[in-house]
């Protein structure tokens, strides 16, 4: 059974006028990962659609560069979209059952963030809204404040001219430091590394958009070095 098909038999499951928060309370057990994965990301996405009052035409292709979706199955993603903007409940609320759902499954709590991020800054600005919206999120998934600075770092325009926060390094760390810290960052988000965790496509996806960030930030540390540039300007934030 397709992915599709699983989320297809469960949106069957919902009664006439029952809210997608239901769907989450009706979960006894964790679905696989992808499963969950996806239905989070798309719930989570239309409600912070909600956040800033619109969903742009560049937000929607951001969405389908992350998840693959066949033509005769985007109706599923429309209709689970629409489900989520209409239920009342809450966005904390999906997120809570999103953390419970993948509590055993760190990593794909913060892809999650990851792609939240990617969508939001599609249209080329970042909304306060969307920001508090994403901040309250990673809250609620029991993400770290300085991992979710590293995450903003590598998606956020005005973040992004700082290699060693993109890196989740301070700008007094030594060559060696980085470039080990480089080269650890670039095997855990090679494709081959997330398949052997089993991970789903979507997260996969998004590891190359984080793939490359994090070889620029590299690239501009190693060139700013061998120019003998001083880091001095970058805030130390850890």
């Amino acid at each position: 059974m397709s992915i599709w098909s699983h989320i297809s038999t469960l949106l069957q499951s919902l009664a006439v006028g029952e809210a997608l928060s239901a769907l989450f309370k009706r979960l006894k057990t964790p679905p696989e990962k992808r499963v969950g994965f996806t239905i989070a990301a798309i719930g989570l996405s239309a409600k912070m659609a909600k956040a800033d009052g619109i969903v742009t035409q560049k937000e929607r292709i951001a969405f389908k560069a992350i998840f693959t979706i066949p033509p005769r199955d985007e109706k599923h993603v429309d209709y689970i979209f629409s489900l989520a903007q209409k239920d009342i409940a809450g966005f904390d609320m999906y997120a809570k059952k999103i953390a419970k759902m993948l509590s055993k499954n760190p990593t794909l709590l913060e892809n999650l963030i990851e792609g939240l991020l990617y969508i939001s800054i599609a249209d080329g600005v970042f909304h306060p809204n969307e920001e508090k919206f994403i901040d309250r999120v990673a809250t609620i998934f029991k993400i770290p404040t300085y991992k979710l600075t590293i995450l903003k770092a590598r998606y956020i325009p005005h973040l992004q001219n700082n290699p060693f926060l993109i890196l989740g390094l301070n700008s007094d760390s030594k060559f060696s430091e980085v470039k080990k810290q480089w080269q650890k960052l670039v095997q855990e988000s090679h494709p081959d590394n997330m398949i052997a965790q089993g991970l789903p496509q979507e997260a996969i996806n998004l590891a190359t958009s984080r793939l490359i960030a994090i070889n620029e930030a590299w690239e501009t540390i190693n060139k700013s070095i061998a120019k003998n540039t001083s880091f001095s300007h970058f805030t130390i934030l850890f």
